[in-house]
């Protein structure tokens, strides 16, 4: 899955945000050996912390020192160099104001900059649906249907929250839905009028300084925390099919 994924994704810019402790089926070699694949790719490898803990469920000093845990094997995917960035596990960034503003300094401290996400999806439901569908070309064709109608919505909803465009950073998984359907998302995103970059080019963009207004349980899109910023109301994205969420809690 990773070698078709990485081939389809050759010469794009992407950033890989990492589990370690996730890997339970790799050996540490095994595990070193797929990440050169993404490295080989050309991928920003990202810290993701070690066993994808939720900041919303655990003391905030277990879950630094998960993303501490999680730092040998990233280092040796990058030839040896601490990761630069930090993506936050469900996207929950903290409960209280205490615990978040606690995690942000902690991540200060160790030289972390948050890679934040803008367009956010449920692939992951889609992917759990799709290898165990008797269907799945079914549920590849309905992703891509749901992925361009949450491109169109985030798209519009920055419009209002921004008052501009601005270059938009997407969360997906690496998973077998995705390593198949690339290059049509890869098509998807040039008739959209997106020009892939580097994720610290996106980040130059100034809307990235906006406030982040949100603290709670909820983990979702940049745009969601930057509406509250500026005391503006959250409006949701649309939901996933009724169809795939039923057959989703099936499998669950």
């Amino acid at each position: 899955m990773t070698t078709k994924l990485t081939a389809a994704l050759k010469g794009v810019p992407v950033s890989v945000y990492v589990n370690p402790g996730q890997a339970r089926d790799y050996t540490d070699f095994g595990l070193e050996k797929l990440l050169r694949l993404w490295r080989k790719q050309g991928a920003e490898i990202g810290n993701h912390t070690f066993s994808h803990p939720d900041l919303n469920k655990i003391p905030l000093a277990e879950y630094e020192a998960d993303i501490i845990r999680a730092e040998p094997a990233i280092r040796k995917a990058r030839g040896g160099t601490k990761p630069r960035y930090f993506r936050h596990p469900f996207l929950h960034t903290g409960p209280t104001e205490e615990t978040k503003q606690g995690l942000a300094e902690f991540l200060k401290e160790h030289n972390y900059e948050v890679a934040p996400v803008t367009i956010d999806t449920s692939d992951w439901l889609f992917a759990r649906v799709y290898t165990s569908s008797k269907n799945p070309e079914r549920v590849r064709q309905e992703y891509l249907k749901y992925l361009d109608g949450a491109f169109e919505f985030f798209e519009k909803r920055t419009l209002e929250v921004v008052g501009r465009e601005i270059p938009q950073i997407l969360l997906i998984h690496a998973n077998q839905l995705n390593a198949d359907s690339m290059p049509d998302l890869l098509k998807l995103f040039a008739k959209r009028g997106y020009k892939i970059v580097p994720l610290d080019q996106a980040l130059k963009d100034e809307a990235y300084q906006l406030k982040d207004g949100y603290t709670g349980t909820n983990g979702f899109s940049w745009i969601h925390r930057w509406a509250t910023g500026k005391g503006m109301k959250i409006i949701y994205e649309p939901d996933e099919p009724k169809w795939v969420m039923e057959e989703s809690k099936i499998l669950r």
